[in-house]
């Protein structure tokens, strides 16, 4: 069961985001909304999360993971479309997100590749890509992009 993440939490998913190699920026901003799946023994073991544009329309796809252990098992794919669900009531659009390796994950649910400078331009405000242009690390990143037509109803 998902939950969302309280500020009490943030220290625990941002330990959980960089052991599997995420960007950590922003995870306190009440702009981000955030949920956790956690084990029986309080564990997280996938998290799940998005940013929306300054106009509602564009959701930012973030801090998506699952612990290594429990991959390849559906968690990934359910932690994602209920992101994505979740960002369409909210009224976004369009999800778009980075990945530099797990474009095939991504196509499966619905991702295309797109513009990077087309989703720094529409997610400008957002944490993640603030610092990925001012570190210059916005070069570097492949993005993806679908529409959330389909999910709004």
């Amino acid at each position: 069961m998902l939950e969302r993440v309280t500020a009490d939490e943030i220290e625990g998913l941002r330990t959980f985001l960089g052991e599997v190699d995420l960007t950590l920026s922003g995870l306190d901003a009440p702009t981000v909304k955030l949920w956790t799946e956690r084990a029986p023994d309080g564990a997280i073991v996938g998290s799940t999360g998005y940013e929306l544009s300054g106009d509602g329309a564009h959701a930012l796809i973030r801090s998506m993971a699952v612990a290594p252990g429990r991959r390849a098992a559906g968690a990934g794919s359910r932690l994602a479309r209920f992101a994505l669900d979740d960002a369409a009531r909210s009224g976004a659009r369009r999800a778009w997100l980075f990945s530099r390796r797990s474009g095939p994950f991504w196509q499966k649910l619905g991702f295309e590749p797109a513009d990077r400078a087309e989703l720094a331009t529409v997610l400008s405000q957002t944490h993640q890509v603030r610092l990925f242009t001012e570190t210059g690390q916005l070069d570097r990143e492949v993005a993806w992009s679908r529409g959330l037509e389909d999910l709004s109803r």
